[in-house]
């Protein structure tokens, strides 16, 4: 099952995180990474806002709609800016300074999600 969304061209990113969580062992090393609920509100160019949330505290699952219970954290960004920060090439405090990703919850958890899209990138590139 897909979660990408063709309206949400980052969503494709929630696929590469979904297929890390396949495996039992990079499951386990996500838990204990980042041992965080995410909820990801993401905006589009035509301003239709969708969810996705990622779960490496509990079952180590990636899914589309809200988090199944209250997330650690909840992320809001646009669209493009998403893309930029799941492929490296956006720096997540500069997106904040900034006012492109806001955080509701628990901004300490936020960077705790950093090492896991880092690894997700680098097992999505093998």
């Amino acid at each position: 099952m897909t979660l990408s969304d063709p309206a949400f061209p980052s969503s494709a990113a929630f696929d590469v995180l979904a297929k890390g969580m396949e495996d039992a062992a990079l499951k386990q090393k996500y838990i204990k990474q980042a041992n965080v609920l995410v909820q990801f509100d993401i905006k589009n160019k035509d301003g239709k806002t969708a969810s996705w949330y990622l779960d490496a505290k509990n079952k180590g699952e990636v899914g589309k709609g809200k988090a199944p219970s209250k997330a650690d954290i909840t992320l809001i960004i646009g669209d493009a800016d998403m893309h930029q920060l799941f492929e490296g090439k956006a720096n997540p405090q500069k997106l904040f300074m900034s006012g492109k990703l806001k955080v509701k919850g628990n901004v300490m958890k936020a960077a705790a999600l950093e090492p896991v899209l880092k690894a997700a990138r680098t097992e999505a590139k093998l």
